[in-house]
């Protein structure tokens, strides 16, 4: 019980982070995903993330019209949306800074490796507070919804879930294949499928 309660927590801290994540990526970073983010979310940046990008912004669009929400939960989603942008550019800027501080360092001659890791270290922390920061208002507006809207948020994130596992399933295949040796050796494509072939 224990097990699937961490599981069913994970999935609500994933399922807030998804609407955060995937509004977060369109409105304050175009060409690039927002800092922690899964690779599906656009990679480095690029047209092929862009599009990525694009999608989910709409679909987090249409997934707004269809909610028909009240005006209490109107302003839980527009708090939410406002954490998250505020969140997501402090985030942004932290590694920036990390990117500059590490930048600085190259120019010594023995680098400082415990400096390093206790800068990463305190970035990180603070960058875990904005992402449960973050989470929770989502949470708080997700339940704040009725059993219907619930519904339809399910459904929808079900739908997203199954189109980003199907991108990474992609993902990996042409890793397999490009690493695999020419036109994917036998090595990558049993790297690329489980099920063992007869």
């Amino acid at each position: 019980m224990a097990k699937q309660y961490r599981i069913l927590t994970a999935a609500a801290a994933a399922i807030a982070l998804t609407f955060g994540t995937a509004y977060a990526a369109t409105t304050d970073a175009p060409s690039a995903p927002p800092p922690g983010a899964p690779a599906m979310m656009g990679g480095h940046g690029g047209p092929g993330g862009h599009r990525m990008e694009m999608r989910m912004q709409k679909q987090l669009d249409e997934l707004h019209g269809q909610l028909k929400l009240n005006a209490d939960q109107e302003k839980l989603w527009q708090t939410a949306l406002t954490t998250m942008k505020q969140n997501h550019r402090a985030m942004r800027e932290s590694h920036k800074q990390m990117r500059d501080q590490f930048k600085s360092m190259e120019n010594q001659p023995i680098l400082d490796l415990n400096a390093m890791h206790a800068a990463h270290q305190k970035i990180e922390q603070q960058n875990e507070q904005l992402r449960e920061q973050t989470a929770t208002t989502w949470l708080n507006f997700y339940n704040s919804l009725n059993d219907q809207q619930k519904t339809t948020v399910s459904t929808a994130l079900k739908k997203h879930f199954a189109k980003m596992h199907e991108h990474q399933h992609k993902m990996h295949e042409r890793w397999g294949k490009q690493h695999g040796g020419p036109d994917g050796a036998p090595g990558a494509a049993a790297g690329a499928s489980a099920t063992p072939k007869p």
